[in-house]
């Protein structure tokens, strides 16, 4: 029973990430906005730390940081409203009803993602490098490797538990994650060290995995004082861990009050959209 069940899961988990690693590419117009939008914001950058003479590696900084939008942007529109989306197309009770867990939709969902994203992310990375001539020092590959595959792992955790409030709260979710998007950028120090803010802010916005990610990821491939870390890579690895878990853990307990919300009520919000 139980390996049947592992079975089922497994491909529920192929079922959601073909999706998006196969379907996705069909609509050629979205690379627009994965792909161009974020270019332009690296140009935008790039060119005014040019033009302000700032030390070369703040090019790179922004560089690194376009192609992490792209995870970002990914994390916020395709896994957090995911599932608000589903039920105003009318398919959020066929995931509710399968004999599936729902994590395994979710983590479909984050796999496909990741790969559809990577591949928008690469093209960011590459023309960025090519056209202002980033140069990268990598100080360690396998540290870079766990720095970048748990900053991911941190976010779509939090993309899985925002999926369940964005159902609870309905557009009211929506409409505060347009609202913050750009905030987060800065405080998160997308464009700039983010200890530049602050120690006590820094370390606020330390909550945000992709704070501490950003921060790591610049120390294993620039140097120089420019990189102004705000901790030590292998702090900054330990608390990455703690923030997998810390997230994961919240998007199962948000998946089942979810649930349990819809079976008690008959219906998935805690008031009429």
């Amino acid at each position: 029973m139980m390996q049947t069940d592992m079975k089922t899961n497994l491909r529920a988990i192929w079922g959601r990430a073909y999706v998006r690693i196969v379907g996705a590419n069909r609509e050629l117009s979205w690379m627009i906005f994965d792909v161009v939008l974020p270019l332009l914001a690296v140009f935008a950058f790039a060119l005014i730390y040019h033009g302000m003479g700032a030390p070369e590696q703040y090019v790179g900084f922004v560089v690194v940081s376009g192609a992490m939008i792209a995870f970002w942007q990914n994390i916020l529109w395709s896994m957090a409203a995911q599932f608000y989306w589903e039920k105003e197309m009318g398919n959020l009770e066929l995931y509710l009803v399968a004999p599936v867990a729902r994590m395994a939709i979710l983590l479909g969902m984050a796999i496909g993602g990741i790969f559809l994203t990577a591949t928008r992310a690469a093209v960011i990375l590459v023309a960025g490098t090519v056209v202002f001539g980033v140069t990268y020092q990598i100080a360690s590959w396998p540290l870079l490797i766990a720095v970048f595959s748990l900053t991911l792992s941190a976010v779509y955790g939090m993309g899985m538990m925002s999926s369940s409030l964005f159902m609870l709260f309905g557009r009211e979710a929506r409409h505060t994650a347009n609202l913050f998007q750009e905030p987060v950028y800065f405080v998160t120090g997308f464009y700039f060290p983010v200890k530049s803010l602050g120690n006590v802010t820094a370390m606020a916005a330390g909550v945000i995995p992709l704070t501490l990610g950003l921060d790591a990821i610049r120390q294993l491939v620039f140097s120089g004082k420019a990189v102004n870390p705000l901790l030590s890579v292998q702090l900054e690895l330990g608390l990455l861990v703690v923030l997998t878990v810390v997230f994961n853990w919240a998007a199962i307990k948000a998946l089942r009050y979810m649930e349990n919300l819809g079976k008690r009520t008959g219906r998935l919000t805690l008031k009429a959209q």
